[in-house]
């Protein structure tokens, strides 16, 4: 599983700002994000196994995460979640992002997912459960993990409200801040909910912070490769800023000759 939060359009100069925490098996191997051949440029982490991804941004500024979740009826072959990520990140936009996720999940293709989807216009979480939904999230904090997106039955997501919420995250920096140590909380014991998960096999891999700006200049991608509360974050900033100027000279251009 893993547990991802978002904040909508609170911060006017910075509509998306993101945490969050990748669980998997301890040695399924994985690369650290670079930026995809192809259009739209896309700069996400690799999944060596199938090919996908779990988290990315592409140059027009629209982000796609996915966790895992329950489903009752297994599916027998299923295709990639992760693949499927990597393929919404080639949308135009978020809605687009949306249609295809809902066309994919319908066939019942895949195990449990959830997406989110969100750029500057508007934000989504798409529940690949047993019955495909989709909600339009509003303007704020949203927590999603192995169920429905803010769902008060999680007492995971709950715990990251709670921690999230103790002071105004009215900055990008702010938000970073603060998120950073709540998704690097050290592991409770168990039976209690917790940010970091770490069993024998598998647990927390990955830590991602994102600020996605009005202006190129200002987004921040941070990652921290193994749990982030044994190894620190670096800085992937200059990454993100290369695609997103790119996808804005490129609609300028598109613009000017129409």
């Amino acid at each position: 599983m893993c547990i991802l939060a978002i904040q909508f359009r609170l911060v006017p100069e910075s509509p998306v700002l993101v945490a969050a925490n990748r669980e998997e098996f301890y040695d399924r191997p994985s690369q650290v994000p670079s930026i995809q051949s192809g259009k739209p440029r896309v700069l996400c982490g690799i999944d060596q196994q199938a090919g996908g991804t779990w988290l990315g941004v592409n140059q027009n500024g629209m982000f796609v995460a996915c966790c895992n979740r329950t489903k009752l009826t297994p599916t027998i072959a299923p295709r990639s979640r992760g693949v499927l990520c990597r393929e919404l990140l080639r949308a135009q936009s978020s809605r687009q992002a949306v249609d295809k996720a809902m066309d994919e999940l319908s066939t019942g293709n895949y195990q449990g997912v959830n997406y989110i989807i969100a750029d500057a216009e508007s934000a989504w979480a798409v529940h690949g459960g047993d019955e495909p939904n989709v909600v339009e999230l509003d303007e704020g904090l949203s927590i999603i993990a192995s169920q429905d997106v803010n769902d008060p039955r999680d007492d995971r997501v709950q715990l990251a409200h709670r921690l999230l919420t103790l002071q105004t995250l009215d900055s990008p920096v702010k938000f970073l801040a603060v998120a950073s140590k709540v998704f690097s909380r050290a592991p409770s014991p168990p039976g209690r909910a917790t940010m970091i998960v770490r069993s024998e096999d598998h647990g927390t891999v990955s830590s991602t912070l994102l600020a996605l700006g009005i202006k190129p200049r200002d987004a921040i991608y941070q990652f921290a490769n193994g749990s982030p509360d044994q190894v620190k974050f670096e800085d992937y900033s200059p990454m993100l800023r290369d695609i997103l100027s790119r996808g804005l000279r490129e609609a300028r251009t598109k613009a000017a000759k129409t």
